[in-house]
């Protein structure tokens, strides 16, 4: 599960479905809560952004130059951050091995709370996290959230029982990945415009490289070195992202600008007053009176209630049922695989079909990761299951690469950030609970099969909701248009009644000038 970088259709020029954050400067927006309304707000925007007086005119970006730079930091980011958290399988079964007690007839359910809570608070810190992007700007908001995930990541490898690695893992270093993956997207809109598209694409391809080879190398490490070891060499990874994070630095309007900021000796004019002014809106609930978004923000959340179960558990499942085969960890290469291309081939799909009718892509997609999920309890050959793998990612992909194009249709590009982060923040409650009680069953019954028939229920029944989105949105939209229409007309028949009017006193001055 990678999430939201798919660039939507390339009329829009906009980057991927993403966590949510500021609008880019010289770009669409970027997803994400804060969105800045009015000139005042925007010219702060820009100092804020571009280092530059408030004002100023945003630069052209350079498509090139440092900016790949940039994107290769982005990249390391996106994969590092995702790629840990997909792999979350293996750690979960050394986390067992480990940490695990044989007395304890609940240690699956405490331990999967583990990976669970720390995907949940990725997605759950974003507003927050494009809230401090848009105070302090993209480099030292994800300097600090890569510092507090190495800080996070390193000190779990220090605890010697589960429940401390809610705090460290759970919660700092799922923190800190947020902070630190939010202002990735932000900062490549500024660098980039014509070559947006392929930007993000790269990067996208940064978390789909890391799920296929981290959990060979998880595999290995875990065995070798142990559970400990293998939290403070992935800590390395996250000192590489803080390092990759000083590159984020943000664009000066002109060198007239570079100037004026150290004239008169004002060498500490980046902390002015003015520069940290908070943003004058912050978050903006009017979008859910759009009926059809406020249904969409329903039933996606509610159809991942088990969407993360197969991440979580499927290792140890496969472990369980495949005792004798070797290389089990090619079922989550296989779900990367496919999800990457899965996004590349459905987001393209995406751009043929028209307006809010993408949504039964999303619906065909649940359809699907239901369905594979109840298969894999029936496969008894590692091929079966690794076909159903393979097909779980495409259409992961799928669900993954037409999220933003979908809120673009819903409430329209001045709210489409918001609309994600909003979106986002629901989606991080049934990703962390549903793990857990996973977890639950197979402690309570002995076995995965009936935690993996039930994860495919909620996307079904998420699925069946989501039908009745373009419906809405139709019904909606012809009301608009009635509405629109007899204003039209109004002040067409005003109108006409103002040019007779006028006529009639032209006509009138001419004649009484006749006579």
């Amino acid at each position: 599960m990678v999430f939201f970088q798919e660039a939507p259709a390339a009329e829009r020029g906009t980057s991927e479905m993403q966590p949510p954050g500021p609008a880019s400067v010289g770009a669409a927006p970027v997803d994400g809560p804060g969105l800045l309304d009015g000139p005042g707000a925007a010219a702060e925007k820009v100092e804020l952004e571009l280092v530059g007086p408030a004002g100023a005119e945003p630069p052209q970006p350079p498509e090139g130059g440092r900016g790949w730079l940039v994107m290769l930091a982005a990249m390391w980011c996106n994969g590092s951050v995702f790629g840990i958290q997909n792999a979350c399988g293996v750690l979960f079964v050394s986390m067992l091995k480990t940490l695990g007690s044989k007395d304890d007839d609940l240690m699956i359910f405490k331990t999967a709370w583990v990976s669970s809570l720390s995907m949940g608070m990725i997605f759950f810190c974003c507003p927050i996290a494009s809230v401090f992007t848009d105070i302090f700007g993209c480099r030292k908001t994800a300097v600090l959230g890569a510092a507090v995930a190495f800080i996070g990541l390193l000190s779990s490898s220090f605890v010697r029982s589960i429940e401390p690695l809610y705090l460290t893992y759970g919660i700092i270093f799922a923190c800190g990945c947020s902070f630190a993956y939010q202002p990735s997207l932000v900062i490549l809109g500024h660098y980039f415009k014509k070559r947006l598209g392929l930007v993000n694409g790269i990067v996208t391809a940064g978390s789909s490289i890391f799920t296929i080879l981290l959990p060979f190398l998880l595999r290995v490490l875990t065995d070798s070195v142990g559970l400990f070891s293998t939290l403070r060499i992935l800590s390395i990874f996250m000192f590489v992202l803080f390092l990759a994070s000083f590159t984020y630095r943000p664009l000066a309007s002109s060198a007239k600008d570079k100037e004026s900021r150290t004239e008169g000796g004002n060498r500490f004019s980046l902390f002015s007053r003015r520069r940290f002014s908070p943003p004058k809106k912050f978050f903006n609930f009017a979008i859910f009176k759009v009926t059809a978004y406020a249904v969409w923000a329903v039933g996606i959340p509610l159809a991942l209630f088990g969407y993360f179960v197969p991440y979580v558990h499927l290792m140890k499942h496969v472990n369980e049922r495949f005792e004798s085969d070797k290389n089990k960890e090619v079922v989550l290469m296989c779900i990367g695989i496919t999800s990457g291309a899965g996004r590349l081939l459905f987001g393209r799909i995406a751009d043929y079909v028209p307006g809010v009718k993408k949504v039964y892509l999303q619906v065909l997609s649940f359809i699907l990761i239901g369905l594979m999920s109840m298969m894999i309890p029936l496969c008894d050959v590692f091929g079966a299951l690794i076909a159903v793998c393979l097909i779980m990612g495409l259409f992961d992909g799928c669900f993954i690469s037409i999220m933003a194009p979908i809120a673009f249709e819903l409430v329209g590009t001045q709210d489409v950030s918001q609309a994600i982060g909003f979106l986002l923040g629901f989606m991080s409650i049934p990703m962390t609970v549903g793990p857990p009680i996973a977890g639950l069953l197979r402690d309570e019954l002995g076995s995965y099969d009936v935690a993996f028939y039930l994860a495919g229920i909620p996307p079904l029944i998420g699925s069946a909701i989501l039908c009745f989105i373009p419906w809405i949105h139709s019904k909606k939209q012809r009301e608009t248009d009635k509405t629109t229409g007899g204003e039209k007309m109004e002040t067409m028949l005003e109108n006409q009644n103002s040019l007779l009017s006028n006529s009639s006193g032209i006509l009138k001055k001419e004649s009484d000038s006749v006579i």
